[in-house]
């Protein structure tokens, strides 16, 4: 697991004394870090085939490094013909080590393949130093092999850092190697 004693090792050397510098912490404890990522696939199509929120929990299982949750409905909606305790979604809950390892290969690997990118939205913070991002494609991950694939599944993935503010996150997230896009001044 070289990849995560690399990120960590960053945070830990150069990510804390930028940001103590930028913010003027006094206390160790002030200081933004990752708190956990949450991926989170939704599988409205497991109504009609059940055989496609298994296929999703095996993706994401190789995707994250551990099994997934199944969520089911909370409520019966007739128009979708979806009862209550049906299967919806899967996500899965990353901390400590596998969080890392997930943030560098995200960073350096996965949004590098999208196609045409020029960095990830940074309008997408809640206000509370957490950040948002949706992909279209699992099949970004070099883990998921396009030929195995029976349905493009998107997904969505949160970042929850121990920051108070937007600028915090962003500064944080911008340290850790997160590609944000440039915003071109207008003249």
């Amino acid at each position: 697991m070289p990849v995560t004693k690399e990120l960590k090792k960053r945070y830990e050397e150069d990510v804390i004394p930028a940001l103590r510098e930028k913010f003027g912490y006094k206390n160790m404890h002030q200081i933004p870090k990752l708190e956990k990522i949450v991926i989170n696939m939704g599988v409205g199509e497991a109504v009609q085939n059940i055989k496609v929120l298994d296929s999703a929990v095996i993706e994401l299982t190789k995707i994250s490094g551990q099994k997934p949750i199944a969520h089911k409905a909370k409520k019966s909606i007739a128009v979708y013909k979806l009862r209550k305790g049906m299967p919806v979604g899967t996500s899965v809950t990353l901390r400590k080590e596998r969080m890392y390892d997930f943030m560098q290969k995200l960073c350096c690997v996965v949004l590098p393949r999208i196609r045409d990118f020029r960095g990830v939205n940074d309008r997408s913070f809640d206000g509370r130093g957490n950040y948002s991002l949706g992909l279209k494609e699992q099949i970004l991950f070099p883990e998921i092999k396009y030929d195995d694939v029976e349905t493009v599944k998107g997904m969505d993935i949160t970042i929850v850092t121990t920051a108070n503010t937007d600028e915090e996150a962003k500064t944080l997230l911008t340290e850790l190697g997160m590609p944000f896009r440039k915003r071109v001044q207008a003249s």
